[in-house]
């Protein structure tokens, strides 16, 4: 996960050394503005993932995540297209019901309550999945309407780039089993890590529920943990990642996302302990990944 925070000049270096480095994938973050951080530097997910693409040929890159708050899926469907055209084929699209935070408040929409907008994410869903498939779609919801829209000449990923969709809840998590080629979790907010690493169990157990219940193949959806939603960082130290990795892959998880170091919090590290991490940890995790 690099934060969209530094000019480019600054960025770039990051964007094209998660590649070398050889991770499978990398993330921004898709806001208008994030809650500590709303007060300093921020550039939108879409134009920076069109220059994280132009300078990697590899590394699958996507939003962590985007939400209907501030977006709507008619612009955002042609949005991804060209990134996906772009990379190549190259994107995933991570979506997310929203919060009601500053990306909600700062268009002075009124504050939905949470059904409101699992509601919304999975008209949102919908709408965007037939969008990116269907040219000329039509779809008629209580938040989102399209009429006739086009959608030519579609994404690079046929029929549509993959959706990662975080989901914690029972209604979201029948979304990721009907759209998702992933679900993602950022467990509950905790106190301290084992509570965290309890709610991370309690809801990989109400996911096998849903995902039992439907007719997808368990084998289609790959599974990702934010680690960095614990009350630790993941990059402490090498170790500390390696048994946070670890963990994660005894619950069911393929995948694991993790925040590039920065100076100050949140997120607060060192390079140093990434570029351990990449050299010891990073091999061993890839050769025993079923994704891998």
């Amino acid at each position: 996960m690099i934060l969209p925070e530094d000019r480019w000049w600054a960025a770039e270096p990051k964007w094209r050394a998660a590649e070398e480095y050889g991770f499978d994938h990398a993330w921004t973050y898709d806001h208008l503005g994030w809650r500590s951080l709303v007060d300093g530097p921020w550039f939108d997910a879409v134009p920076t993932l069109t220059a994280a693409a132009t300078v990697t040929s590899r590394l699958r890159l996507g939003t962590f995540v985007a939400s209907p708050n501030f977006r709507h899926p008619v612009p955002f469907m042609r949005e991804l297209n060209t990134l996906d055209d772009v990379a190549d084929g190259r994107i995933v699209v991570g979506l997310g019901a929203g919060s009601a935070s500053y990306d909600a408040r700062v268009l002075g929409h009124p504050e939905l309550s949470a059904k409101q907008r699992a509601d919304r994410f999975i008209e949102f869903t919908e709408a965007l999945d037939g969008l990116l498939t269907t040219d000329k779609f039509d779809y008629q919801g209580s938040y989102f309407t399209a009429v006739g829209a086009r959608n030519l000449p579609g994404p690079v990923q046929r029929p549509r780039m993959p959706f990662l969709i975080a989901a914690n809840g029972p209604r979201t998590m029948r979304v990721v089993t009907r759209f998702g080629g992933g679900w993602v979790t950022t467990g509950r907010s905790s106190e301290s890590m084992e509570e965290w690493w309890r709610s991370i169990g309690e809801l990989t157990g109400r996911f096998e529920e849903v995902l039992g219940k439907s007719d997808r193949d368990p084998a289609e959806i790959h599974r990702y943990l934010s680690l960095d939603a614990a009350p630790q960082y993941s990059m402490t130290s090498a170790q500390a990642f390696a048994d946070a990795a670890g963990r994660a892959a005894e619950l069911g998880f393929t995948d694991v996302v993790a925040h590039w170091p920065r100076s100050t919090g949140p997120y607060q590290g060192h390079e140093a302990v990434l570029e351990q991490i990449v050299e010891d940890v990073l091999p061993e995790l890839q050769d025993s990944s079923p994704t891998g």
